[in-house]
């Protein structure tokens, strides 16, 4: 994954001046705090959230219950992907974990400039691509690892910043019940 995102720099430093002057002007930056939402349930996911620091978490509610999908950290693109690329209402909240920093860029600004450089449609497409090499590495792990193993790798990966988010926000993650994540961390 790592070499993919590297790529994926190396592109994107590749980009002339008019190209980035362009992208620098359909996005934004902004801050926000611990609890704020970029994107509720059934709102169109209009902006792709580049997380620049801090954590993120996209989540469903599910008979009154949270369960988190995604976490996002810093360098991550925090997206309702369905919502995004349908423009359709999202089925998701997207929210900080902690106080947060991010850039984002309109969808419609985004789609516009494209057609006026071909270069940001295979950007777009490099995106696109490693969005579903790490959904596919998600996915696969929920199919081969165990509970244990999930949790040590998320730690291994975001030692110095897990600590920040709640264990409910991680056992929901990790697919596991808060009680397994407890027996799990005393184990270990």
């Amino acid at each position: 994954m790592n070499s993919y995102l590297t790529k994926i720099d190396v592109f994107i430093n590749s980009l002339d001046l008019e190209i980035l002057a362009v992208l620098n002007s359909i996005s934004t930056t902004k801050t926000l705090k611990k609890g704020e939402f970029l994107l509720r349930q059934d709102e169109i996911c209009s902006k792709s959230y580049f997380i620049e620091e801090g954590i993120a978490r996209k989540y469903y509610l599910d008979d009154g219950k949270e369960i988190t999908t995604e976490l996002y950290f810093k360098d991550d693109i925090a997206v309702s992907f369905n919502s995004y690329c349908l423009q359709k209402p999202s089925k998701e909240f997207i929210q900080a974990v902690t106080d947060i920093a991010i850039s984002q860029t309109d969808f419609k600004g985004f789609q516009n400039a494209k057609k006026q450089f071909p270069k940001l449609t295979e950007l777009d497409l490099m995106l696109t691509e490693y969005y579903a090499i790490w959904l596919e590495d998600r996915l696969f792990q929920f199919r081969t690892l165990d509970a244990t193993t999930r949790y040590l790798k998320l730690i291994k990966e975001h030692s110095h910043i897990i600590k920040n988010i709640q264990l409910t926000h991680i056992a929901s993650y990790l697919g596991i019940s808060l009680e397994t994540l407890s027996r799990i961390r005393s184990r270990i």
